[in-house]
């Protein structure tokens, strides 16, 4: 059973970094993309980044140049590394995955994948 769980929100300020971490563990399959993707309240849940297993990364235009994807295979741990936060940028973020990974990242942050975390709270403040 695929597993997920999320660590690393928190409260910052306009303009500063936060860390998020994926711990992921359960897989079956040699393909696989890891996600990360956001809700805030009232809104629907959008795609942010996602990697394939390969190291190929896909990223939403609202995060572009500002957040970066990437993994720890040894540790099995997806990271998105958050700079220059916007208050925008508030919301609950969730890890996910889905293999074998049939689909390009583009499709994955539009349509969401099979597994999912529990999801970590991220504020910024403006």
């Amino acid at each position: 059973e695929v597993q997920l769980v999320e660590s690393g929100g928190g409260l910052v300020q306009a303009g500063g970094s936060l860390r998020l971490s994926c711990a992921a563990s359960g897989f079956t399959y040699d393909s696989y993309d890891i996600g990360w993707f956001r809700q805030a309240p009232g809104k629907e849940r959008e795609g942010v980044s996602c990697i394939t297993w390969d190291g190929s990364t896909t990223y939403a235009d609202s995060v572009k140049d500002r957040f970066t994807i990437f993994s720890d295979n040894a540790n099995n741990t997806v990271y998105l590394q958050m700079n220059n936060l916007k208050p925008e940028d508030t919301a609950v973020y969730y890890c996910a995955e889905d293999s074998p990974a049939y689909y390009s990242g583009s499709f994955y942050l539009a349509y969401g994948m099979d597994y999912w975390g529990r999801g970590t709270l991220v504020t910024v403040s403006s």
